[in-house]
């Protein structure tokens, strides 16, 4: 696999406000120049995958074929056992065109009903693109519980529902230094970072 450079640009491939500031924070001290696929008015593939994996490379090679840069693009979502791994790879579809989280938690909840088996996972993709096409991909995973109502105002998506096994904090109310520390996207960072930079 091909390795980044300091001074390097590289596209983040999200227009996700949420995931492009912990990405970003997670590359700030690696010197890479980091521009989103917003900022450059790429638009948004549609998600056609089943599963992570096919959905992060799709994201991550169409913003490096359209840009000419190599393109970093994260999959991601939660899965909850009551639900077989329901919301997954649905989970920012569960919050509708307006992108209502708040609404997608209800869901969950709603969906989950009185079933005793709480257990809940977070996965994260990364996968890193060039513009020839090549292109390697990093999965992390946290394993937890599901809780409610909602606990903190911290983070975004579903992170108010999850807590993570022997956590006392929410990834809702979390401090997020220490959450970009343990998290599922973390432990993808830290796979992506030995393979791809230095």
């Amino acid at each position: 696999m091909r390795r980044l450079q300091p001074g390097q640009r590289l596209v983040l491939a999200t227009h996700n406000p949420g995931k492009l500031r912990e990405i970003a924070a997670m590359l700030a001290p690696l010197g890479v120049q980091v521009v989103s696929a917003g900022a450059l008015g790429l638009p948004e593939p549609e998600e056609t995958e089943p599963d992570f994996i096919g959905n992060a490379m799709l994201k991550a090679r169409a913003a490096a074929t359209a840009s000419f840069l190599p393109a970093l693009a994260d999959d991601s979502g939660f899965c909850v056992t009551a639900l077989g791994g329901a919301p997954g790879v649905y989970s920012a579809r569960w919050a509708g065109p307006s992108k209502d989280f708040n609404a997608a938690m209800a869901r969950v909840i709603a969906e989950t009903g009185d079933a005793a088996d709480r257990s809940a996972w977070f996965v994260c993709v990364l996968c890193l693109a060039w513009p020839d096409g090549e292109a390697q991909c990093f999965e992390g995973r946290v394993d937890g519980t599901m809780v409610w109502p909602p606990r903190g105002e911290r983070g975004f998506g579903y992170d108010p529902l999850f807590l993570p096994a022997g956590g006392a904090e929410t990834y809702g109310e979390m401090d997020q230094d220490a959450k970009h520390a343990t998290s599922h996207r973390a432990r993808a960072f830290a796979q992506l970072l030995d393979a791809c930079f230095g």
